[in-house]
């Protein structure tokens, strides 16, 4: 049987395009990095960013065609077999690092540097964690992230950058009376009072009844413990690659190593919540309205 693409050589007619065809060909048109198609074996393709434009562009095709933009590299990352997906891996191109100025305790971070890199360089938070897992990776993952109700500021995670749905960039770090900085856009201006009535609610108090945060998502993080300053970076931790694309992070080398915990003490063998579920779909639905991110991008 002739295939369609010889009969459309012979004829001189091209053969219609498939949606997934479409979407590719314009992700390589618009891109500079590395776009890898392997939606034959798994229905989905990598892209690879030469610079953070790729991703911007990414995000809008993504959008426009009703694909899936997932964090690639997140470990016990979850199948997402219920469309086509773009994986998009932060590479050597998205690897830098360095200290913000001489003394300064604080360093600008890249997504695809490894923290194998940055335990080297002297960060003690990220002592006896996966050596080649990216910042992007680590800041998703939830078990990499698992810190006690109310002390997300032992992450030592400044500021954050990040690209939501829309295309919005979310600046978050300090929040309150020592941060000068205002909220930069009416998306995040609106987002933020939500999230502390969230943080504030029933399900919210339930989640951080006990030592361990009981949620999927970190809204402990607006209700710090010990007096610690409110820190709207530090939703990001543990978010799975489901609340948005982080584009750098701002790191203190002075955070403590992390505990290390028994096995059935660890986030994935903990039993959420009654209002876990709730909680989580209302932070999301803040962060990700659009199901452009996954849902959930991490397995439990």
């Amino acid at each position: 049987m002739e295939s369609p693409a010889r009969r459309a050589f012979l004829t001189g007619h091209r053969a219609a395009q498939t949606p997934w065809e479409t979407f590719l060909g314009r992700l390589r048109r618009a891109a500079e990095g590395k776009v890898f198609d392997f939606s034959v074996a798994s229905g989905g393709a990598r892209l690879v960013p030469a610079r953070m434009a790729d991703v911007y562009r990414a995000r809008s095709l993504c959008a426009e065609h009703g694909v899936v933009l997932a964090l690639d590299g997140v470990p016990r990352a979850a199948p997402l077999d219920g469309g086509p997906v773009l994986w998009v891996e932060p590479g050597t191109a998205m690897s830098r690092f360095e200290r913000m100025g001489e003394g300064d305790s604080r360093w600008f971070v890249q997504p695809g540097c490894l923290i194998g890199d940055l335990e080297e360089a002297g960060l003690p938070q990220f002592r006896n964690l996966p050596p080649h897992l990216t910042v992007a990776a680590w800041l998703a993952d939830r078990e990499g992230c698992d810190w006690d109700a109310g002390r997300t500021a032992d992450s030592g995670l400044v500021h954050a950058l990040v690209l939501l749905d829309d295309g919005t960039q979310a600046n978050l770090g300090a929040f309150g009376a020592a941060n000068q900085k205002p909220l930069d856009n009416i998306r995040v201006q609106q987002m933020i009072p939500r999230l502390f009535e969230l943080a504030s609610g029933e399900d919210a108090a339930g989640a951080g009844a006990g030592p361990c945060w009981g949620a999927r998502y970190r809204l402990d993080a607006l209700r710090p413990a010990d007096g610690s300053g409110v820190n709207l970076a530090h939703l990001l931790l543990g978010h799975g690659g489901d609340l948005g694309w982080v584009e750098w992070v701002v790191l203190d080398e002075r955070a403590p190593a992390p505990a290390q915990r028994p096995y059935e003490q660890r986030y994935f063998k903990r039993a959420t919540t009654v209002g876990a579920a709730t909680l989580d779909r209302a932070a999301k639905d803040l962060f990700d309205s659009a199901r452009l991110f996954p849902d959930p991008g991490q397995r439990p």
